[in-house]
């Protein structure tokens, strides 16, 4: 077994913790890293723990007074009034006991898998409970309070100077991410999701292309609703591999929120299973031919958490620690153990039957090639560098 790469993960995650209804359940950390055990491609010399992101850390991209605030309004009995000035004590982003302490273990995390990488101790390093992409620099959005991916770029940058380039493939916008860095051509942020029309935050324009030095360093692809597997993986290889060759990135940060897939009950596209090993499988290459290797990956959306999440991330691990899986039946311990406590039937296997055929097919492909052809009009050359 390659010892290249590492997971960072403790059940401590399980503490961002909003109420027993919220969508965001991260009890998904642990049924995937059941499953990458029951596997037996997942063992404890693989394993680094997390630790709290300081205060410093986070004021890489956070203002103080916000990361002092989500501190006081963790240990407080009631809500503040100013709390939703802040996109804190919301539908979204209810507050909970302890949040800054759960949330900075997560940003620690990233910043774990990020030390890994860049000391040379690991290749590559994927912190599951991570990929919080929408929080901005003093409010919480979208379910996130910090953003652990811009503060992991903003680390980058101070401390090795890096080139980074950023793939976000969860179906709701990289906002936060792309706003953090909007105006630094040293980061190349690109996220591909489906339209903000119908779904949150409603941004990720073709029109948002970066700003002043930065303009063309933010591609966004906002596909079609209903997008199926092969549109969405056209689209990936043509984009991340063409900037990716342009750029070239001394690391590659890879979001790979999960919520692309038909079964998830928040988003309209209709993935299935074959694009969560695509995914990681090009980043990988990619990370090699550009990075000597250097790959952090962090998790993100994904809200059906029984059929979904923990088979997509355990296929980001196996790609990512050189244990590619094939099709076939998930381990008959992990589905004893988890299907008791759902009334969902867990899939019997690790890739999906096919599913019917979308009626718009063609339509969304088309629609989908001649959005990415506008996406790629401004990309970065390189020549920067």
């Amino acid at each position: 077994m390659s010892r290249n790469a590492r997971l960072i993960y403790s059940p401590d995650y399980t503490q961002y913790y909003f109420h027993d209804d919220h969508p965001f359940n991260q009890r998904r950390l642990l049924l995937t890293h059941d499953l990458m055990s029951s596997y037996g491609i997942l063992k404890d010399a693989d394993i680094l723990a997390p630790r709290p992101a300081t205060d410093e850390e986070l004021a890489l991209v956070h203002d103080p007074r916000y990361i002092q605030f989500v501190r006081d309004q963790g240990h407080s009995e009631h809500e503040l009034p100013q709390a939703a000035s802040y996109g804190l004590g919301t539908e979204d982003v209810p507050c909970f006991s302890n949040m800054h302490e759960a949330s900075s273990l997560i940003v620690g995390g990233t910043l774990n898998a990020v030390d890994a990488v860049m000391s040379g101790q690991a290749k590559h390093a994927f912190n599951p409970a991570g990929g919080l992409h929408h929080a901005f620099r003093g409010r919480a959005s979208g379910f996130c309070i910090y953003n652990d991916c811009s503060v992991a770029i903003a680390y980058l940058r101070k401390n090795w100077n890096a080139r980074v380039l950023y793939i976000d493939t969860d179906a709701h916008h990289g906002d936060g991410v792309q706003w953090a860095f909007y105006d630094d051509p040293h980061v190349l942020t690109v996220s591909i999701h489906e339209t903000g029309k119908y779904l949150f935050p409603g941004t990720g324009n073709l029109s948002e292309r970066g700003d002043g030095s930065g303009y063309g360093y933010s591609v966004n692809v906002p596909l079609d609703a209903f997008t199926e597997d092969d549109s969405f993986l056209e689209v990936y290889d043509e984009l991340v591999s063409n900037l990716a060759a342009g750029f070239k990135p001394d690391v590659i940060l890879t979001q790979n929120g999960c919520d692309a897939h038909a079964y998830d009950p928040l988003t309209h596209l209709s993935c299935s299973m074959k694009i969560y090993q695509a995914i990681p499988r090009l980043a990988h290459r990619l990370a090699h031919e550009y990075c000597d290797g250097r790959w952090i990956a962090v998790g993100g959306g994904g809200y059906d958490i029984w059929r979904v999440v923990p088979r997509a991330w355990t296929l980001v691990w196996s790609e990512m620690s050189d244990q590619p899986l094939t099709d076939g039946s998930l381990p008959e311990a992990w589905l004893k153990r988890w299907q008791p406590e759902t009334d969902l039937p867990l899939p019997p296997r690790l890739f999906d039957e096919p599913f019917p055929t979308i009626p718009r097919r063609a339509e969304i492909t088309e629609k989908n090639r001649l959005t990415l052809e506008r996406a790629m009009l401004h990309a970065p050359t390189g020549s920067e560098k």
